[in-house]
């Protein structure tokens, strides 16, 4: 049974940091990208960054780069998400996703998801 269960979320301050994880179980974890995406009341999800487990090649959506930082620790199983800098706009319900395909289309296509991890940047 695939699962993927995010952890790490909570409540923060406006310029302070927190570090997700997304622990994997089911598949074959290096064939796999696994993709964060995130979604606020009242919005549509936004892809929000993707990793590439084979080979670590990463992709960011404009608004978090260069505050998130996406990693994978594949003795682990595991994909984190480093933000930094958290703005109130950040504050969203963060998913976990994985999918198999070509980079970088597989980031824009995920086949299993997780239950999500809220996080809440205060002003």
């Amino acid at each position: 049974e695939v699962q993927l269960v995010e952890s790490g979320g909570g409540l923060v301050q406006a310029g302070q940091s927190l570090r997700l994880s997304c622990a994997a179980s089911g598949f074959t974890f290096d064939d796999y990208a696994i993709g964060w995406f995130r979604q606020a009341p009242g919005k549509e999800r936004e892809r929000v960054s993707c990793i590439s487990s084979s080979d670590g090649r990463a992709y960011y959506a404009d608004s978090v780069k260069g505050r998130f930082t996406i990693s994978s620790d594949n003795a682990k199983n595991t994909v984190y998400l480093q933000m930094n800098s958290l703005k109130p706009e950040d504050t969203a319900v963060y998913y976990c996703a994985a999918a198999r395909g070509s980079w970088p289309l597989v980031c824009f296509g995920m086949e299993y998801w997780g239950k999500g991890t809220l996080v809440t940047v205060s002003s």
